[in-house]
Order: structure tokens, then C-alpha cells, then sequence
């Protein structure tokens, strides 16, 4: 057992449904409901405005006139977005016996709501999240000439065995590098690897950089439960090999593990993915893997979690501690601000913080695109961030990840 409960628990404190629509639901992957509700909206026909209620208040409304984008003085910035997901619909087809709800804590940790909610949503956005075409038109809208594109998080798949994790990752990488052939011009790619074995995981990262041309991996934060510097996953052969490529390395959670506490209004995710990536972040840290691999570009999602804006307890914490100085000879911010972040804060007071503790050149444009918790205007809240100069908005807005990705003008 990776939780503490499955889909099916019946602990009235853990408020899971007993419906018999949700509890029928709730064995599916949220990823299998994208694709039924793709055949369900292809069959009725049904695309009109006035019975798309859902989309009406929850979906992303670019603004109507596509953006002007400002170029710098050699006219080769790109608005580049760090942050955005796509879904397989192909790997959700083939992987629907995996089970792969009895492993997602984004249902196992959530009240009937909240899975209503994700259903609602899913049938609402799977176009976004599976196609292109209607991807490419919300870019041209939110004014992103570039996505990075990377999985949906319900694709890591790190509960299989581990020759059928890699298998699956081997898919999920093809389907993004066919996207990329076919749209060069707006997209790159993140793929995945099968962590819950290392040898696999670098084999499969190999192939994904120099076969594929994939810019890097997208990661969960932890690997079933298990940190990502914890010995039983032998993950620094991996780590070696991401900094042998210096390639980047986007982490994004779905979720925390161990959340009884963490079921009602949707805080498995409003809390529990900026607080697994505080922990992931902070074992990466302790633990010296980002002293070892200085060569890893490491991408926080969500505005780097709480650690980014509370780095100053780890601080007094190492100078006061024995037990803090194990690993690391410099104090944990050192480390820290060698990680890159996205602007996905929803404040301009939290991102100019971002900027003022980290540098411009460590933080990226991320939308979080198809998703409800997504920025739907990325660049209204760049350009909302006071005393921010030309340079600095130009570094996030794409000069950044046009390096890090190594996109050319």
C-alpha cells in the first residue's frame, strides 16, 4: 500500500462518495474521463455556448484580442510558456486496467465535491488538454508564441511494474515529440521517465534528449510516496545522468501523499501541491543532490511552493542544527537559489518577491494550461509586477526559457 486508503474506502471521516455514479467514477483515472468525454461531445454534437454552463465559469477565457508581444531590441524574444500539460489520449486508452485511480491521490484525498468538480472539468477541457488546433488558438490569444509542453500529471504512471512504467513513458514521449514535429514553431517538449526504477528512468531519459529532441522531464515530486532522494529508489544515477545532459528537470506534483487531513475543499491541491514540492525541494536540497548535479536546470512549479517564501527558517535551522549540516557545507538558500520557478502566483506582490529574492533570470512564464488552477492571463500579471524593468520582464516573459530550453530565436 502506497496510501493510507483507496478510492473505495469507507471511513466516514475520510468523506468519500458513496454514490453510486461516484463510487463507479472513482475507479476510473481522471484521464479516462477526458477521452469518454471527447466521444460523448463528438456523438451529441452539442458545442454551442448557451449548453456549455461549465465552460462559461470555470474555463480559461483568454482576452479577446491576441496580444502584442513585446520584442527586445534584436526582435528575438519569444513568450515562451514553462508550464503547461498535455494528455495522451492514446496512453489513457491503452493503460484504462492499469487501475491507475487506486494510486491518484488527486481522488483518493477528495470529497464527492471536488471529484464532481474534476469530472465537470475534464469533460469541459478535454479538447484542450488532448488536441492542438484549440491549444494553438488559446496561445495565439494569452499572446505565447511557445509552449513547453509536458505531460498531464495523471500520466507518470509510477505504481506499474517497472518495464510497463517505462513502456508507457516511451509512448508518452513519442506523442509529445509528434507534436513538436508537427508544430515546430510553437512548441517544445517535456517528457517522462519511469522513476520508479533508475536504470530505466536514464535509459528512457537518453532517448527522450538525443533521440527524440525532448528539452528535459517533467517529474512528480515524489515516487509513490517516496522522496526523491530516499536510498530505495537508487535515483542518483539518475540525477547524474539529467546533469551529465544538463537538461532541464520541471517538478510538478499531483497532490500529497499521507492528506487524511487535506480531503475537504479541494486542499489536496491548493495545499498539498505547493507543500509536496516544499518537501521535494527541500530533501533535493539536504540531501546535496542539487550540490552534486549543478549542471540540472530544476523547475519548481507553482511559484516554488511555500519554501521559496519561507527560506530563511531552513537557514537558521542549518546554522543552529548538527542534525541540519549532514550533507550541505552552505546554508540551504545557497542551493535554493539555484532553482528556477514559474509565475504561477495569482499576486504580483508574491511574483515581484519571487524576482527580488531569486533574480528575473530564475523566473519563468507558466500558465498551468488546460487547468481550472491555471494563470489565464500570464502576461496582465507579469506586466502588474511594480518597478519591473524592460530586461527583467523580457527574461520571463521567454529569454529564459528560450535559454534554459535551448530555443532559437
Amino acid at each position: 500500500m502506497f496510501f493510507t486508503c483507496g478510492p473505495m474506502c469507507s471511513d466516514p471521516a475520510h468523506q468519500h462518495s458513496t454514490s453510486k455514479y461516484f463510487s463507479e467514477k472513482s475507479q476510473e483515472d481522471l484521464a479516462d474521463l477526458a477521452i469518454v468525454a471527447l466521444k460523448e461531445k463528438s456523438k451529441s454534437g452539442k458545442s454551442s455556448k448557451k449548453g456549455n454552463t461549465s465552460s462559461s465559469k470555470g474555463a480559461i477565457k483568454p482576452n479577446e484580442k491576441k496580444r502584442v508581444v513585446v520584442k527586445n531590441s534584436k526582435g528575438k524574444l519569444k513568450v515562451v510558456d514553462i508550464h503547461c500539460h498535455y494528455l495522451n489520449p492514446e496512453v489513457a486508452k491503452k493503460t484504462e486496467s492499469l487501475g491507475a485511480a487506486n494510486y491518484d491521490t488527486s481522488i483518493i484525498f477528495a470529497n464527492d465535491l471536488t471529484r464532481q468538480t474534476n469530472v465537470k472539468q475534464m469533460a469541459d477541457r478535454a479538447s484542450k488538454l488532448t488536441g492542438v488546433e484549440e491549444r494553438i488558438r488559446d496561445m495565439d490569444k494569452m499572446g505565447i508564441d511557445i509552449q513547453a509542453v509536458c505531460p498531464a500529471p495523471f500520466q507518470y504512471f509510477y505504481f506499474a511494474e517497472p518495464d510497463v512504467g517505462a513502456s508507457i513513458a516511451r509512448d508518452v514521449n513519442e506523442g509529445i515529440a509528434k507534436i513538436v514535429a508537427d508544430h515546430p514553431d510553437r512548441f517544445v517538449g517535456l517528457g517522462s521517465v519511469p522513476l520508479q526504477n533508475a536504470e530505466l528512468a536514464v535509459r528512457e531519459l537518453e532517448y527522450a534528449v538525443n533521440k527524440l529532441g525532448l528539452r528535459g522531464v517533467e517529474i512528480n515530486t515524489n515516487v509513490n510516496g517516496m522522496d526523491l532522494t530516499d536510498p530505495r529508489l537508487k535515483l542518483d544515477k539518475f540525477f547524474a545522468k539529467a546533469n551529465e545532459l544538463g537538461i532541464a528537470i520541471f517538478m510538478h506534483p499531483i497532490g500529497t501523499t499521507q492528506a487524511d487531513r487535506l480531503v475537504n475543499h479541494y486542499f489536496n491541491n491548493v495545499i498539498g501541491n505547493p507543500l509536496d514540492t516544499t518537501l521535494a525541494v527541500s530533501h533535493l536540497i539536504f540531501d546535496g543532490v542539487i550540490a552534486k548535479n549543478p549542471k540540472i536546470k530544476f523547475i519548481a512549479a507553482h511559484g516554488g511552493g511555500y519554501l521559496a517564501h519561507y527560506w530563511a527558517r531552513m537557514d537558521h535551522a542549518w546554522r543552529a542544527r548538527p542534525d541540519c549540516r549532514t550533507v550541505i557545507k552552505s546554508k540551504p538558500s545557497s542551493y535554493l537559489k539555484k532553482i528556477y520557478f514559474d509565475t504561477i502566483t495569482f499576486d504580483p506582490t508574491m511574483l515581484k518577491h519571487l524576482i527580488d529574492v531569486y533574480g528575473a533570470d530564475h523566473v519563468l512564464l507558466g500558465t498551468d494550461y488546460p487547468y481550472d488552477m491555471g494563470e489565464v492571463d500570464p502576461l496582465g500579471l507579469i506586466n502588474s509586477v511594480k518597478k519591473l524593468t524592460k530586461d527583467d520582464r523580457q527574461k520571463i516573459l521567454g529569454l529564459n526559457a528560450m535559454k534554459i530550453l535551448k530555443i532559437k530565436a
